[in-house]
């Protein structure tokens, strides 16, 4: 379990027209730069267990919570969670620290920030670390189109889309009971009736799965959806479509050091074509679900320690 007492206390720094609540550790490590970014739907407070890990190890450890997250603004229109928007969050936050570039590690939502920030901004970044979410190909067809056509209009992403509004309000009304329900251990595939899979873990009384964290733990993350509620959070997903024609015009090949962690029982498929995006890649996957960092943490720091000293070493 971990002491809540030892996780760092918040700055809030104005960046890129929005306050960002960001979270420190390894300050006198000046100069070596890594920053976090979550997940959806999460918190800084995600990575817990390896801001400590990383301060000790040498790194200036920077964690926002991005915007739409916990105390950072919580814009309200929805373009304002665009690609451009939240990889400029990160761009002004090196600025505000005097950083050239860092090294940036991100889970979930955060890794396709992370994939982003690297093809418009590949110049800031020296490093990836990624987990859970390969990088996604710009196909033919823009994301969301796509995925309806694949998956049918009752998956998550395209229902957060075509119906707005609909799965905030399930969510905020039971933002404990869902909270509570995903963040399980090796959490099995939920069927997207009733609109989608998400509404369904948000009303299911026998939650699946063993829990990743302590209530007190969790009562971090349900504190702070309790108070921004989810729409800021899911204006991310609908803002896909919009990302697809924003990356028109980038090349679309990644050649910075990438290290992609996968948990092994997680439903995100691994891409067998992510070293044709990203040449300069390795692959590590752990024996977990998709909350890699929190089901496994030690292992999940020991790979990302290891990674940095090889590639610290060339």
């Amino acid at each position: 379990m971990f002491n809540l007492a030892n996780f760092p206390k918040p700055t809030f720094i104005s960046v890129n027209g929005v306050k960002l609540e960001v979270f420190e550790a390894g300050q006198e490590n000046k100069g070596n730069p890594i920053v976090l970014c979550h997940g959806w739907p999460e918190h800084a407070f995600t990575w817990r267990y390896q801001i400590p890990a990383l301060a000790a190890a040498g790194y200036h450890v920077i964690v926002p919570n991005q915007r739409g997250y916990g105390n950072s603004s919580c814009p309200a229109e929805v373009t304002a969670y665009d690609i451009g928007q939240l990889s400029g969050d990160l761009i002004a936050l090196l600025d505000h620290y005097g950083y050239k570039d860092a090294t940036f590690i991100g889970h979930d939502w955060g890794a396709n920030v992370v994939w982003g920030l690297a093809l418009l901004h590949p110049d800031r970044v020296n490093k990836i670390i990624n987990l859970a979410l390969p990088y996604q190909e710009r196909g033919e067809k823009p994301w969301i189109e796509f995925l309806e056509e694949m998956l049918g209009s009752d998956y998550y992403f395209v229902h957060f889309n075509r119906q707005p509004g609909i799965a905030d309000a399930v969510l905020d009304e039971n933002a404990a009971q869902f909270l509570r329900n995903l963040f399980r251990k090796n959490l099995p595939a939920v069927p997207p009736e009733l609109g989608m899979a998400m509404i369904n873990l948000a009303r299911a009384e026998t939650p699946l799965g063993e829990p990743i964290m302590s209530d007190s733990e969790l009562a971090v993350f349900i504190s702070a959806f309790e108070k921004t509620g989810f729409t800021s959070s899911i204006n991310w997903y609908r803002n896909l479509d919009r990302n697809w024609h924003l990356l028109a015009d980038v090349n679309s090949i990644i050649q910075h050091p990438a290290l992609m962690i996968y948990g092994e029982h997680d439903l995100i498929p691994k891409s067998e074509r992510l070293s044709k995006f990203v040449p300069n890649v390795e692959v590590v996957s752990l024996n977990c679900g998709h909350w890699i960092q929190q089901e496994k943490p030690e292992e999940t720091n020991q790979a990302i320690l290891k990674w940095l000293d090889q590639q610290n070493a060339t």
